[in-house]
């Protein structure tokens, strides 16, 4: 089983099989976590959360879109 992390960081690497994204991730302490929000990456693969201001950054390739 893999260690929680605390809430902290302000900013996360992600990688495109983190996606969907949803803060707080699923490796993150539930105790004191706000409510699940999913977040849309932007042109540059970095999004931020509206609860508690992390923001992601997607590290690598983008995913490919639906045809």
């Amino acid at each position: 089983m893999s260690e929680l992390k605390p809430n902290t960081e302000r900013q996360i690497d992600i990688a495109a099989t983190d996606l969907p994204l949803a803060c707080p991730m699923p490796d993150m302490l539930k105790w004191n976590a706000h409510p699940r929000v999913y977040l849309q990456l932007d042109e540059h693969g970095a999004a931020r959360c509206p609860y508690c201001s992390t923001r992601y950054q997607l590290k690598g390739d983008k995913p490919g879109g639906h045809h």
